[in-house]
């Protein structure tokens, strides 16, 4: 007999995103249970079985799921979800036909964001972000990654991934730095792109280490951002202090993002509309996830990634929400997939395997989380429709009911 601390039965369906464990790609298993010790998953299975297999200890706790379908916590593997200010302004502005770039161009964009965030403690972003977080808990996720790119001055940098830091232990999200001091060329260096390249190599990628927050670096490799050869001696750099690559790549104009990804061998390559194919292909031939981020192209009214093309070259398709203040202004993975599949005509199943299972892999947290596995953290989604597919079919609504973050009851509904 395995002994647990948690136990989870009377489901309608355990969608494991294990397909060796259940029916499917989705390793579906119909009333199926599960259980969990000390924050991690030691048993899943038909209830049938659960008795003969699994005992309760004395202290743990028995959770009736109402005959709720239950998934794994969702996995939003790219956000800038620490900011201080707001910009719905553009939004009005872009509805009257203003691109993104005239926008930036007029003073807006990420450096009016800049603006706000060098204005704000480190107290102040925290308190900023705990509500969003708070939401996107409340949809279901449970791990996120969190970049930096608001501060672009060492110190400014450093104080956004305190913050994120701070967030990563004060609530129950699981949260992980992304160090995107390369996310614009700031005020200050106007015209020289290449100092400020100068600038995040040699002063801020130090100091980032030795602060010991961030896991990742990020660039924003763009036409009139950074090119593909300041891209790569970001990543490269950040490669040599520790930090794993994922970054903007191929999002307006095709520069090559895709391909560099390939060749620095980055966890993921995030936004990828203009990405060519063949580069895409290289992608998975590195093992490269490809981050996909409908909820741009839906707030900015931009064409959507051909996820289609790029899923026939085997790459895996991760979805991520890329919540900030100025062109995805939302936290839903829900709607995210509903997005995916009507916008991008990925299947629910492959939705669903964005939002979990490969958003981890773009993390490189796949043996953490992601699925529903014994040796997994037991990070786990109640939602209260008659099956999985609802998730992404019935949208525009909050499905979940309850969310599990490591063993632990952390948000009901």
């Amino acid at each position: 007999m395995i002994t647990a601390d948690l136990i989870v039965a009377n489901t309608a369906e355990l969608v494991t995103c294990d397909p060796a464990l259940g029916e499917g790609a989705l390793g579906v298993i119909p009333g199926g249970a599960l259980a969990a010790a000390e924050g991690r998953i030691v048993w899943v299975g038909s209830e049938s079985r659960l008795v003969h297999e699994v005992v309760l200890a004395g202290n743990g706790r028995h959770l009736d799921a109402y005959g709720r379908v239950a998934l794994p916590g969702f996995v939003d593997s790219h956000t800038h979800a620490v900011f201080a200010g707001s910009r719905e302004q553009e939004y009005a502005l872009r509805a009257r036909g203003a691109s993104y770039q005239e926008i930036a161009t007029a003073g807006g964009g990420i450096l009016s964001t800049v603006a706000a965030t060098r204005a704000a403690s480190v107290d102040e972003l925290v308190a900023l972000a705990r509500p969003r977080l708070a939401a996107a808990l409340a949809h279901g996720t449970t791990t996120m990654e969190i970049k930096s790119g608001y501060g672009l001055t060492p110190a400014d940098e450093l104080k956004m991934l305190e913050a994120i830091g701070r967030l990563g232990v004060t609530q129950p999200v699981e949260v992980h730095a992304n160090f995107c001091g390369a996310h614009e060329v700031p005020p200050e260096y106007k015209g020289r792109a290449d100092a400020y390249v100068d600038a995040v190599v040699k002063e801020m990628l130090p100091a980032v280490k030795r602060q010991g927050i961030a896991r990742y670096v990020d660039v924003f490799c763009e036409e009139g951002v950074f090119s593909v050869a300041q891209a790569r001696r970001v990543l490269t750099a950040g490669a040599e202090h520790g930090l794993r690559a994922k970054f903007h790549a191929d999002e307006f104009v095709t520069l090559g993002g895709a391909e560099l990804a390939a060749e620095v061998g980055a966890l993921s390559a995030d936004h990828l509309l203009k990405a060519r194919p063949e580069g895409v292909m290289r992608m998975k031939d590195a093992g490269v996830t490809a981050a996909l981020l409908p909820g741009t192209a839906f707030f900015l009214g931009l064409p959507y990634a051909p996820a289609r093309t790029f899923l026939a070259t085997g790459v895996r398709v991760a979805l991520a929400s890329d919540f900030n203040p100025g062109s995805s202004m939302g936290l839903n993975l829900q709607l995210t997939m509903t997005m995916a599949v009507s916008q991008m005509k990925m299947s629910p199943e492959e939705a669903l395997l964005g939002v979990t299972l490969h958003g981890a892999h773009a993390m490189g947290l796949e043996a953490a989380v992601g699925s529903l596995a014994p040796g997994k953290q037991c990070d786990l989604v109640l939602a209260d429709v008659p099956n999985w597919r609802y998730l992404s079919y019935f949208y525009g609504v909050n499905h979940v009911s309850r969310v599990i973050k490591r063993g632990r009851l952390v948000h009901e509904r």
